[in-house]
């Protein structure tokens, strides 16, 4: 028995030591070939539709709210939202939700600068980073508090060691990151100080935007549960299009009394309500591996990029940016989609007939778990001084249509056409 013991020992210690190995010398992939047919484009009629009503509710609108999607915080930018319901008289602040599934503050801490240097109200050609940091030092350690207002679940006290910058004419952008209900107490003092700027009798009126699958219906729901102890307002669900029109008006910090307080102390004047609104989707995506990351984290409708391929990519992600021992519980390090969704199938029972791994129900099953964090957390953008001075120049060129789109690539293949044709007859 001893003996049985000693030599089962041995086999998994020459097994984790072989997986060590390998892992090794193993060398991701360092470039993506993405298919060229993918689709490109996911603007649907309820996203025109939404967008036009949007446009015509301004007049009464004091804030405009806009979700990203910190996994995709590049990618979840659309310009199209931003040319349409921008304005130098209206406030607006940039939420990026889902800080729970992205690497720790520690990590994405300079990202985060980053992404407030995007939003600054410098001039758009000043590449250079604010003189003073314009977060906080990470966390040391966790407070005794649990009321958490700030970046990645600061404590309070530290996250409100920096004032929010006022949002508004000449004041910039507030920019805030949340996970789960992690700083709804610091965005709701930023609605309120814009509530305040802004008396109405009738309320300061908010528009809550973003791409499809940002967290806006959720955020809503958070924050009325925050601010008014009340359920749920607005759908929620994993898939994109929930919300295919308008809500109306969700209260979510209550009107203070006669007496200009309010029986909680969180009353505003006549209050904020807050309106949920329909995902908006770039009219057209140029590049298609920014095709593969809004439909791995959920912004575009499972199916309109193939299952396998969405889970080929977050292979190669995960090699790149996690390494292979987040998928060793299923097989050794691989670049091979095949062989890494055959593994999960046979360990996660996703067979067809005759035993055979299926693989589109292997590959559905692992972006699921990606999605929910349990497949490595990391952000799929590269967020760079150089990728974010790239998005501020794209960001100051009017969004392409599909028709216009078409019509670009096919000038350009004529341009190439012609090009070749001039260097075959310079050769004749």
């Amino acid at each position: 028995m001893a003996a049985s013991i000693a030599s089962g020992a041995r086999g998994a210690a020459a097994q984790a030591s072989s997986t060590t190995t390998a892992a090794l010398s193993f060398t991701p992939r360092t470039v993506f070939d993405a298919s060229p047919s993918l689709a490109r484009s996911h603007f649907l009629g309820h996203h025109h539709a939404g967008l036009n009503k949007m446009r015509a509710s301004l007049a009464n609108v004091g804030l405009i709210i806009e979700c990203r999607d910190m996994r995709v915080p590049l990618t979840s930018y659309n310009p199209l939202l931003e040319s349409s319901l921008a304005s130098p008289d209206r406030a607006r602040i940039v939420v990026y939700t889902k800080r729970d599934l992205c690497p720790s503050y520690k990590k994405t801490l300079r990202m985060m600068r980053l992404l407030e240097r995007f939003h600054s109200s410098s001039s758009a050609a000043a590449d250079t980073p604010p003189a003073a940091p314009a977060l906080p030092p990470p966390p040391e350690a966790a407070a005794e508090d649990d009321d958490v207002g700030g970046v990645d679940g600061l404590p309070r006290g530290r996250a409100q060691s920096r004032p929010p910058r006022p949002p508004g004419p000449g004041n910039g952008t507030e920019v805030l990151f949340l996970g789960n209900r992690d700083g709804l107490a610091r965005l709701l003092t930023a609605v309120r100080r814009v509530a305040a700027d802004r008396p109405s009798l009738t309320g300061l009126r908010a528009l809550v935007v973003g791409m499809p699958n940002a967290g806006k219906s959720t955020l809503l729901n958070a924050l009325r549960a925050k601010g008014m102890g009340l359920g749920k307002a607005a759908r929620t669900g994993a898939q994109p299009g929930v919300t295919r029109k308008l809500s109306t008006p969700v209260r979510i910090i209550p009107a203070a009394d006669g007496d200009g307080s309010a029986a909680d102390g969180g009353g505003v004047e006549a209050g904020v309500l807050v309106i949920d609104t329909p995902g908006v989707s770039i009219p057209y995506v140029p590049d298609p591996e920014a095709m593969l990351r809004l439909a791995l984290a959920g912004s575009v409708r499972d199916g309109l990029v193939p299952a396998v391929e969405v889970a080929d990519y977050l292979l190669y992600q995960l090699n790149l940016r996690c390494g292979p021992a987040e998928y060793a519980r299923y097989c050794g390090p691989t670049n091979d989609v095949e062989v890494f969704l055959a593994a999960v199938a046979r360990r996660t029972g996703k067979l067809v007939a005759g035993g055979a791994p299926g693989l589109e129900a292997a590959a559905g099953w692992v972006v699921q778990e990606w999605r929910r964090g349990a497949l490595g957390r990391m952000v799929l953008d590269d967020v760079t001084d150089e990728t974010v001075a790239a998005a501020r120049r794209a960001a100051a060129s009017p969004p392409l249509s599909m028709n216009q789109a078409r019509k670009r690539a096919k000038e350009v293949r004529k341009t190439r056409s012609a090009a070749k044709r001039a260097g075959t007859e310079g050769v004749a």
